[in-house]
């Protein structure tokens, strides 16, 4: 209940400074001040106290002495003060003040011990200084609610409520309502202030917590927010939806998903630690999701990623287009210049005979080296260094690798007890010094090759029925193909890096594809007998040469046939006019389409020869007949009487350019034989300790040399 405010008149009475009713006196100073009575929640209680009251003040009055002096003075301030005779005007501020001042509590209505009046008197005007106002009434409420506790609940003695009693000029008010505890002597002001103090201390100390409150609450919305792996905010859509997993943690769905997928069996939930699968994630379609819309960026996200396809697609098809032109070009010069050629041919000739036409090409294509005005028919191998490969001997075929700059030379294992087999030997060309062996073979190695790829690739063939790919930057092999028998012979696919032959013992030619591991996409049939295939050499497609057509050469003892190439799984065999017997190695020139066919002394021909041949095509007279292939010799070249070997010869163009050469080994007089393919005569015989098994020549850094291998050692020739 609030306060009762009771206006209550008193005449003055400035005569009666004598009178012992001091409290009607005071009384009187205070006149049009109002009576205010605080309600306690019962109105008998209200009564009873004041009645109480005015019985203890007139004993007390009646027990004290009279003191005329501080009587006078305070009826004096009372009446003429400025601050005790209030005006009209200041009414209502004085009304609000006594409001204030209804704020202190005291726990019991019992009466304390009276002190002299006239005491309190001359304490008054020191302690009306002027006070601050208190707050708002609310606290008055408040405390008049407690006064309402206290009272109905057991008389305990409470603790006093941190309230201010303001000073003011209205001391009647001050004496009826103010009343100090039992057995206290304190100045009620003093107290007043103390509390005062303490109650402005609380609230200060409890400012921080208030605001850490506050900012914590903030924090935890914010995190409500959020997802706690990529701390971004979920969406409405996308990838980075809201999602939760069965425990109820709430994730972006990607961010989940990657987290699940990275702990593997044993993920885990990322705040509870529970256990969790992929399968638990469940979307949430929540309508009071607080979630970034970004459904926009999303459309304009997936808009870009279709442009970048069509864009992909069109750049695709421009590269295809462009492709095809190029081919289309390519093939129109081909045409062109293969028209030309032609033409020319047939000027030349006056005649429509091709076969003869060719011939006479062939034979006119090779320039005597004494023809050259230069001055390089002077020119020459000289020797420059010898190596040796094997101490114990056993090496058989030769090779050069481009990439790497250096000669390979098969050998038996230098360790046949630790690493036993065959393999082969580097040989670098920069300082001629042999560097290491590479272990491929379990048995003798036939053949050796490298395809035009420059990756440093080996291909090698050997009689323990196998052939396989060797990575000389790694020195393994990467590859082995199981042909069943064993291999005499090796060599790649000039057209298509991707096909690789093999000539067996039985005269079987395999054709295997590099991207099939598992067995050999072709088989090439023996035509006649079944001997072994000692030499195989590719001769690739020429659309400007009269031998346009591209195949294979197998070259066995008893003849060879050309394997021509209609596609890629497609071979057309024509048997090559050679002699029946004899026949040891087959080598190809491919520029100017001529073959080498070496034959060993026999019964006709006591000595070892070479011919030189030149491949030719019959045209296709009607749909009938199928166009022939076919070989005629331009020029043969002999050698010693002995040939117990299966050596292998080389024909190459001349370093000094303008001629061809041809070089063979001659058992007889253990040396290398230089023959210039055009007039026959011989240029040079570079000797040797041993019978020469292989020859093969080289350019490095523009320098040309030539290297003859024999069982022991390798010898470097340079030209000069």
């Amino acid at each position: 209940m609030e306060a009762m405010e009771v206006d209550s008149p008193v005449e003055s009475q400035e005569g009666a400074i004598g009178q012992p009713e001091v409290p009607v006196a005071v009384q009187a100073a205070e006149t049009n001040a109002p009576l205010v009575i605080s309600d306690s929640g019962s109105s008998t209680e209200v009564e009873e106290d004041e009645e109480d009251d005015g019985n203890e003040r007139r004993q007390a009055a009646a027990r004290a002495p009279p003191r005329l002096p501080a009587t006078w003075a305070f009826s004096q301030r009372a009446v003429t003060g400025s601050a005790a005779t209030p005006t009209a005007a200041q009414g209502a501020p004085i009304q609000r003040r006594l409001r204030q001042g209804l704020r202190v509590h005291y726990p019991s209505q019992t009466a304390a011990s009276s002190r002299g009046f006239p005491d309190f008197l001359l304490r008054a005007p020191a302690a009306s200084v002027a006070e601050p106002e208190s707050g708002s009434t609310t606290e008055a409420s408040e405390s008049e609610e407690e006064e309402v506790g206290d009272e109905e609940g057991p008389p305990a003695v409470a603790e006093p409520v941190n309230h201010i009693v303001p000073i003011g000029s209205n001391v009647g008010a001050i004496i009826q309502h103010s009343r100090p505890q039992e057995g206290s002597t304190t100045n009620p002001v003093s107290i007043t202030q103390d509390e005062r103090t303490e109650a402005q201390n609380e609230n200060v100390q409890s400012t921080p917590a208030a605001q850490t409150s506050v900012q914590s609450s903030q924090n935890e919305e914010n995190e409500g927010d959020i997802c706690t792996i990529c701390f971004e905010a979920w969406t409405t859509a996308g990838e980075h939806r809201l999602a939760a997993l069965r425990c109820g943690h709430l994730f972006g769905h990607t961010c989940i998903q990657r987290w699940l997928k990275s702990q593997g069996t044993a993920a885990k939930c990322p705040q509870c630690n529970k256990k969790a699968k992929r399968s638990d994630i469940v979307l949430l379609y929540a309508p009071k999701l607080r979630a970034l819309d970004n459904s926009e960026q999303e459309g304009l996200k997936r808009s870009l990623e279709e442009e970048q396809a069509l864009r992909r697609k069109a750049e695709l098809e421009s590269a295809q287009c462009r492709l095809k032109l190029q081919v289309v070009t390519n093939k129109y010069g081909q045409a062109q210049q293969e028209l030309q050629e032609l033409r020319a041919l047939v000027a030349q000739s006056g005649r429509s005979s091709v076969p003869s036409s060719s011939s006479s090409s062939s034979s006119t294509s090779l320039p005597s080296l004494s023809q050259r005005a230069d001055g390089s028919r002077t020119a020459q191998y000289s020797f420059s260094k010898a190596v040796l490969v094997s101490q114990a001997g056993g090496c058989r075929v030769l090779s050069y690798c481009e990439p790497l700059s250096c000669l390979l030379a098969s050998q038996p294992s230098p360790h046949s007890t630790l690493v036993p087999g065959c393999g082969v030997k580097k040989v670098s060309v920069v300082n001629m010094k042999a560097s290491q062996y590479v272990s491929i073979h379990s048995k003798q190695i036939r053949g050796l090759s490298f395809n035009r790829q420059n990756d440093s690739l080996l291909l090698s063939a050997a009689l323990d029925n196998t052939i396989k790919l060797t990575s000389l930057l790694t020195n393994t092999v990467v590859q082995t193909y199981n042909a069943g028998k064993p291999v005499w012979s090796c060599c790649w696919c000039l057209d298509n890096s991707n096909y690789i032959y093999a000539g067996l013992s039985n005269g079987s030619v395999l054709l295997y594809d590099t991207r099939d591991t598992s067995t050999h996409v072709q088989e090439l049939q023996p035509l006649r007998s079944r001997c072994p295939v000692a030499s195989l050499c590719y001769v690739p497609r020429a659309a400007s040469s009269s031998f346009p057509c591209g195949g294979l050469i197998a070259g066995s003892l008893e003849g060879g046939c050309f394997w021509e190439q209609v596609n890629e799984t497609t071979y057309r065999p024509h048997i090559l006019p050679l002699e029946t017997a004899g026949c040891i190695d087959i080598q190809m020139e491919t520029e100017t389409r001529h073959c080498l066919v070496t034959y060993r002394p026999g019964r006709s021909n006591p000595f070892l020869r070479c011919v030189l041949m030149a491949l030719n095509r019959t045209p296709q007279q009607d749909s009938s007949q199928l166009p022939s292939c076919s070989c005629s010799p331009v020029q043969t070249f002999s050698a010693g009487s002995s040939c117990k070997l299966l050596t292998k010869n080389a024909v190459f163009k001349c370093p000094g350019g303008g001629g061809t050469l041809v070089c063979a080994g001659d058992e007889a007089s253990t040396s290398t034989m230089v023959w210039d393919a055009s007039s026959g005569s011989l240029l040079q015989r570079l000797p040797a300790d041993l019978p020469v098994l292989d020859i093969s020549p080289f350019s490095v850094n523009g320098e040309h040399f030539l290297a003859s291998l024999t069982e022991k050692m390798l010898k470097l020739y340079k030209w000069e």
